[in-house]
């Protein structure tokens, strides 16, 4: 468990760059250098994160936490992941905000940005080799990634993902498992196929903790408690978002935006992602703008709330998708998503990681040079952040002086 903490923490503190990059973060570390757990099993987490609502990345990690020490790696995943945005962001919501415009602090946040792009490049590579080997995965990921640059919407993506995964228990699943299907059928072995059924069956405690919770989140909503409205209002949002990230922000607006000013609500957007961690810390800076009396309470009871329904809802999943990972369509059906989830994870590189970082020709030669170290000598993360931290200071500085 404090292993754990430790590899979490110290990526919470450095994980620049959104969901598709934290990803990248997480095969890194936990795939390629650290060995916890293989490619296919990374897959099978990015793949459940997908399809089920709350904070994408952090419920890789958590799912991670969970494979490495159970539950309390879970937890010790999360902690780790989420402490350090979650205590910048609080400060920050409590504190002045005038140093923000400095020159070499805005240097250090694109310095920084700039990081992101070598690193979702380098997640996007490694994946593309991993998980589009065949023509077909290879179409389905060019299809997402360019419907995805076009469009854009959240039904759009949850449409591709849902296509990929039909397409993929169609012309996808190994035939060796659908032998070994085939043969397990034939035998007359009652007490293997109820152990395979149980293995199947989600776990159904915090099913339904998360189904009660939603329901008394309904009802909180219009007690005029301050706290338990608090709750709910971030219950529900981490309830009824796929795919984490920036989908968050039009939820919140429209139920915690209201009771704060349009200026104070956008300074927290900004700031979210101006720090390392998930984008669902944001929840750290409206809960303590929210609940003025008591901020670090409010901050605690709103970033809690957001990501609580998200791990409930995969914690009784994970025994049974695991289970279906053995089975040859389930497993075809995963090879899909996953093809759909690097034309995802492409599509972010080039919009917003690309758009919103390169801005000038000396920005791209940055990350050029950037690229080539990364795959050529495999430099650790710490490496990498402290050369373009430094790297994205000094042209900060410099660009005001002169």
């Amino acid at each position: 468990m404090g292993e754990v903490f430790k590899q979490f923490m110290l990526l919470g503190l450095m994980s620049f760059g959104g969901p598709a990059a934290h990803i990248g973060y997480f095969k890194r570390r936990f795939v390629d250098e650290l060995g916890w757990l293989d490619a296919e099993r990374f897959g099978a987490i990015v793949a459940m994160s997908q399809v089920i609502p709350g904070p994408g990345s952090s419920q890789v990690g958590f799912a991670i936490g969970h494979h490495r020490a159970g539950l309390s790696g879970a937890i010790a995943a999360f902690m780790g992941f989420t402490l350090p945005s979650f205590l910048l962001l609080y400060l920050l919501a409590v504190a002045s905000l005038s140093w923000l415009d400095t020159s070499w602090f805005q240097g250090l946040i694109h310095g920084l940005k700039l990081m992101a792009v070598v690193v979702v490049t380098d997640a996007v590579l490694s994946m593309f080799k991993q998980f589009c080997r065949r023509g077909a995965t290879r179409l389905l990921m060019l299809l997402c990634a360019s419907l995805t640059l076009f469009v854009g919407t959240l039904a759009s993506q949850l449409g591709l993902l849902i296509l990929a995964g039909i397409i993929g228990a169609i012309l996808l699943a190994p035939s060796a498992l659908q032998d070994t299907e085939q043969a397990e059928g034939g035998q007359d072995t009652k007490g293997v196929r109820r152990g395979s059924l149980d293995a199947l069956r989600p776990k159904m405690l915090p099913l339904c903790l998360f189904l009660l919770l939603f329901g008394l989140s309904l009802f909180w909503l219009g007690t005029g408690h301050s706290l338990l409205q608090l709750f709910a209002q971030f219950y529900q949002a981490g309830a009824l978002v796929f795919g984490g990230g920036h989908v968050v922000l039009p939820l919140l607006e429209a139920s915690v935006g209201q009771q704060l000013t349009s200026e104070r609500f956008l300074t927290g957007y900004a700031l979210a992602q101006a720090v390392p961690g998930p984008m669902f810390t944001l929840a750290a800076f409206l809960g303590a703008e929210s609940l003025f009396e008591s901020p670090l309470l409010g901050a605690l009871v709103a970033t809690l709330a957001i990501f609580l329904p998200g791990f409930l809802l995969q914690l009784s999943l994970l025994r049974s998708w695991h289970g279906l990972m053995g089975r040859a369509r389930f497993r075809g059906a995963i090879m899909g998503i996953n093809a759909a989830v690097v034309g995802l994870l492409l599509a972010a590189l080039i919009s917003p990681v690309i758009v919103s970082a390169v801005l000038a020709w000396p920005d791209a030669l940055l990350v050029l040079i950037g690229l080539a170290w990364q795959l050529r000598y495999r430099p650790s993360i710490l490496m990498l952040l402290l050369g373009f931290a430094l790297t994205g200071i000094l042209l900060g500085v410099m660009g005001a002086l002169f």
